[in-house]
Parts: C-alpha cells; structure tokens; sequence
C-alpha cells in the first residue's frame, strides 16, 4: 500500500486545522530556536602583569595560547615524554572513550526521526471443526506481524533532545582535551623539577665540596693551636647538614621519576633528560582579552555546551505541553487458524494523539526545573570565564616576578662568591673568624639554591600559562 495514502489519511483524521494552529503557537514560543551564546562582560578580564591598575589591551588573536605543545615544549626528549603519555595515559584513553559513549548516544538521538518497525512470527497447531470439516484433521495456523510506527516531532521534542544529546557530546570532548592539557602540562611541570632537582644537586655536591675544604682547613688550624676545637665541631656540622640535603634531593628525586612514569604509563624508572640550562622556553607573549582569547580553555567551552544543553533542555520541557502525534501500521500475513489458505495479507492504518491536561503538576516543575537549571549554568559558564582570566593573569605575574627575581639572584651569587673567596683569604691572615667563613659559604649556598627555584617557577609559570589558555593547539 503506498505509504503517502497512509500518512494523508491519518493526518486528516487529526484535523490539519488543529495542528496548522499549535504550529502558529509555537512560532512565537520559539521551540524550534537554535542556542545563541549569551553576551557576556569581559572587560578587564586579565589584569596587567606589570601595572596594578591596567588591564590588557585587546592584541591579535594568534596569542602564545594557539601555539601547539611542541612550539612551546622543543626539548626533544620532553616532546618524547609527551608524546608516550598521550598514547598511553590511562586517564586520557578514558576520556577518549567516553566521548566514544556520547557519540553512540548522540547517534540514537538522531535515529530517533526516524520510524520504528517490528517484525514477529507466531505459529502453531490446532484444529477447526466445522460443518463440513472433520474436527480430527489438524491444520497449521501461523501469522507473520510487521507493526511500524512514526511520532511526528510538530512540537520539537525529539530535535531539542537530540540538540541536547549533541552539546553534552561536545561537553565530554572539552574534558577530553582538558585531561589531554593536563597530561601535557604535567608531564612538562615533572620534567622541569627533575632538572632543578638535578641542578640543586649538582650545587649541593659543589658546596659539600668546598664545605668540606673548610672543614680540613680548621682541623689544620686546630692543630697549629689557631682554632679551638669548637670551630672544628662547627665545620663537620656544616659539612654534615649539607649532605643530608643533598640526600633529600635524591629521594625527591627518586619519587618525581616515579610519579612522571605514571603519567606516561609505565612502571616508575629512571627519567632520561637534559639540564636546566639548556631549556629554551618562549619569553614574549601575546595574550589579549576577551572571550575569543580564551576560546581554547576546554573547561570555559565545556561550561557554554552544558548552558546550551540546559537551553534545549528548556525547550524538550515546554514541548512536552504540547500533543505527542504518531501515525502507523500493521500488516500479517496470516492464514487465519487455518481458515484461509493460502494466507493472506491483513493490513491495519492508525493514527494517534496524546494530549496532557492534567499531570499532577509534573509538566509545569519539570518546565520550573529546566529554567532555573539554564539560570545556574549560565552562573557556572560566567565564573569559568572569570577564573580563566584570573588563572592568566596570575601566570603572566609569576613569570614576570620570577624573571626579575632570578636576575637579582644572579647578582646575588656574584656578591656572595665573592665575598667567601675574600672571607677565606681574610681567615687565613687571621683577620676573620671561622663563623665568618661558615656563614659565607652558607649564604652562598642558599643564593644558588633560590636562583634554580626562582628558574623553575619561571618554566612553570609558563607552563601554567600554557595551560590557563586552554593548552594550545595538537
């Protein structure tokens, strides 16, 4: 039977003049209406690094925060590093999967449009007393049903479920690249403290060194009569407490291999890398304000597709008040329990509308419901966009005040090498005192430990950056 007759004759069976008058209804309740993203106040979203009462200008968008990992990352046995953490975090391959979920989910919202079909068989034995038959004789009986059903979406519900499937979808792939940012930049974060860990203790084995000559020197003091024996004590006191921190570099050391071998995947081992000083990380940056700049933070973006999704969900809730209209069919070739053979085809046409009038108030709170939830989502997506800026803003800071620190650090080191080799010469004349030379050399000692610090909070500044702007490209 052709299918055009079938849905012609059923809908006039509905009344095209009720339906043509919900259509005009929902015209001006705007069911059909696609997400538009709010406007939103951005201005002085990023403080400046340098002047406490400027905000950042608006630059171009081609900011640091579109460079991809290996642009910003060029340490070759880094970019190794990364590159096995993402093909093999677990966290990250989770991620992927449920992505996977909402794509498989996303796929059935669409399949809804379409109609469903069933098809069942049913066959049996019996038997048929009539006048002119023999009540003995057994017959088969057997149907084959194919039922088909269509719900006309008029009212939008199955396109503002599917709307809604499609934003949550997009929402999980936000926090994929947000577990994928922030493998990068905990990979990076657990290779730079390695090479400061590494730096402290190559300085903590030069100081336990020169700690050590001082020490020999006032045991030859002592012996000479020129030291007393409690400066002796100090000396090997000094030189003691030295060593232990340099154990204590080796045991973070060891524990940060092993968390970083987590990251990427394998049992804790031992790191291969380069030095500190040979990291070369990007020093100028353009940011820019504003939501464009923050179009990569996959948190931000996954805010506004939870707000879109609550949009359509307010959308399904206010469908909902409206008829559900469905049109089908059903057909069985049958022989009827044996009393028509060969069998036949039955063919049955139906329509259906499902109108709610009263239930219970569950339509007007499910409506309430939605709206105040598209209320909260638009809070959230707000107070994303703000500590994005705040998150920038502190990194720009930090790597500024680090930058001058370490340039203060270094004329420090200067001033206080200079001052032990003077303190020495000086002891050795007679004219200072061991405690001179102690507390020269461990003053000396804290100055170069501060500087490495003061380089690794500079990388991670930038690594921080990196990822407040939303971790870049691939």
């Amino acid at each position: 039977m052709n299918i055009k007759r079938i849905v012609k004759g059923t809908l006039k069976s509905l009344s095209w003049g009720g339906v043509g008058a919900c259509l005009l209804l929902l015209t001006g309740c705007g069911l059909y209406n696609k997400y538009e993203r709010p406007e939103v106040d951005t201005r002085g979203l990023i403080r400046d690094a340098v002047s406490d009462v400027d905000t950042l200008a608006v630059q171009d968008t081609v900011s640091f925060g579109n460079l991809p990992w290996r642009q910003v990352f060029t340490d070759p046995q880094l970019q190794a590093l990364i590159e096995q953490g993402l093909q093999k975090n677990a966290d990250l391959q989770n991620a992927a999967l449920t992505v996977q979920m909402y794509e498989a989910m996303l796929k059935a919202a669409k399949l809804a449009f379409l109609p469903a079909v069933n098809f069942g068989t049913n066959q049996g034995m019996g038997s048929i007393s009539t006048l002119y038959t023999d009540p003995s004789v057994t017959t088969k009986a057997y149907t084959l049903p194919v039922t088909a059903s269509w719900t006309l979406d008029l009212f939008g519900n199955i396109l503002s479920q599917k709307r809604s499937t499609q934003m949550k979808m997009l929402g999980m792939k936000d926090y994929q690249m947000a577990v994928r940012a922030q493998i990068i930049s905990g990979i990076a974060n657990s290779y730079y403290t390695l090479l400061m860990l590494d730096k402290q203790m190559e300085i903590v084995n030069e100081m336990s060194r020169m700690s050590k000559e001082t020490w020999e020197m006032m045991k030859l003091q002592h012996q000479l009569g020129r030291v007393r024996s409690t400066g002796v004590q100090s000396a090997e006191a000094a030189y003691l407490s030295i060593q232990t921190r340099g154990n204590d570099f080796k045991r973070q050391i060891r524990a940060t291999e092993n968390a970083l071998s987590l990251l990427i995947g394998q049992a804790g081992q031992q790191i291969p890398r380069s030095t500190l000083e040979q990291q070369q990380l990007p020093t100028e940056f353009s940011t820019g304000v504003g939501i464009q700049l923050l179009k990569n933070r996959p948190d931000v973006h996954n805010a506004e597709m939870k707000l879109a999704a609550c949009f359509h969900d307010v959308q399904t809730a206010r469908s909902q008040f409206y008829p559900t209209i469905s049109i089908g069919a059903t057909g069985a070739f049958t022989n009827s329990n044996g009393a028509m053979n060969p069998g036949k085809w039955l063919l049955n046409l139906f329509g259906n509308l499902t109108q709610p009038i009263f239930n219970r108030g569950a339509l007007t709170a499910n409506l309430k419901v939605s709206k105040l939830q598209y209320e909260q989502a638009f809070n959230t997506w707000q107070k994303s966009i703000l500590t994005a800026g705040n998150e920038v803003s502190n990194a720009l800071v930090n790597y500024n005040n680090y930058d001058a620190n370490s340039r203060i650090e270094s004329e420090r080191i200067a001033v206080l090498t200079k001052s032990v080799e003077d303190t020495k010469a000086l002891y050795r004349s007679s004219s200072s005192s061991y405690l001179e030379v102690l507390t020269a050399e461990q003053n000396l000692l804290n100055a170069k430990l501060s500087k490495v610090t003061d380089d690794f909070s500079k990388m991670q500044a930038v690594v921080s950056l990196y990822t407040a702007l939303g971790g870049g490209g691939k």
